[in-house]
């Protein structure tokens, strides 16, 4: 498999950062995770605005050319033999001297790596799990999609290995948050629920797209703070996330869910589908 690394793309066996390297050493680097449908990169304006805002956060420079991102990608795709593609753009604050820098990092480790994934993916079934440890609180004053993983590396260690389970993180003050690795949704008398931001999850994108397409499809949302006896109330629920779209959820403890068969869930995986050949920003809906 070959990667794009700082504008030159070599086979992965190849490929070295430095040792002191910030991201790291310090966790310094944001990285967006995204796909590709036939070689259209979904929604990739809003993936790059979204990672140069984080990149903003850190005081990292690096230049997010869309074009020369979208050629890479392209370029990549074709190397590998892909259309259909897993893509994870990884920028990191590239390497300096040991100790925590205050001034701008203008050097910084960029990685494009990808992996085949089917044309369309089916709506695969996943149980969810209530966490008892805690969402973290973002490092700064909103969560940045950052290196900063151990928090959901421990989540994912409580509930296990399997595939077909994601944990549902609470805050501390026992609001619902998010997945390990998705945002949640749930539907309660033809009315779309999910966490809200203040509760320190991370604004996904395809949480993003849900919201403008149910807005799209005139159909009620509300967001805000809520406990998790409105999660097990629900009549359907569902994941989110940019590689597995929408993930329908068929248990929660002893809570049965339609998951794959909820007429809500369903209906917007049809409209999602409708656009992920094409749709290069929400705004374009």
């Amino acid at each position: 498999m070959y990667l794009y690394l700082n504008g030159e793309i070599v086979h992965a066996s190849e490929a070295v950062i430095s040792p002191f390297d910030h991201g790291y050493l310090y966790g310094l680097g944001v990285f967006e995770t995204f796909r590709t449908y036939d070689g259209h990169p979904f929604l990739l304006m809003d993936h790059l605005k979204r990672l140069s805002h984080g990149l903003k956060e850190l005081n990292i420079a690096a230049d997010l050319d869309e074009e020369k991102i979208r050629d890479a990608i392209t370029t990549l795709l074709n190397k590998n033999d892909l259309k259909d593609a897993y893509c994870r753009f990884n920028v990191s604050g590239g390497a300096g001297e040991i100790g925590l820098q205050t001034t701008p990092y203008e050097d910084a480790t960029v990685i494009l790596f990808q992996k085949e994934l089917p044309p369309s993916l089916p709506l695969k079934e996943k149980e969810g799990v209530l966490l008892q440890l805690r969402r973290n609180s973002p490092e700064t004053g909103e969560r940045l999609k950052s290196h900063h993983y151990l928090n959901n590396m421990a989540a994912k260690r409580e509930i296990g290995p399997s595939p077909h389970r994601e944990g549902i993180f609470l805050t501390k003050e026992g609001h619902l948050c998010e997945g390990i690795t998705s945002n949640l949704f749930w539907v309660k008398d033809a009315e779309l629920f999910t966490p809200a931001a203040e509760t320190g999850l991370l604004n996904g994108i395809t949480r993003q797209f849900i919201l403008a397409l149910a807005d799209h499809m005139q159909m009620p949302v509300r967001e805000g703070l809520f406990g998790q006896e409105r999660l097990l109330g629900a009549d359907e629920v569902f994941f989110t996330n940019s590689v597995q779209e929408i993930i329908p959820v068929n248990r929660i403890d002893a809570k049965s869910y339609p998951g794959r068969n909820g007429e809500y869930t369903g209906l917007l995986h049809q409209r999602y589908s409708k656009y992920t050949g094409h749709l290069n920003s929400i705004e374009e809906l």
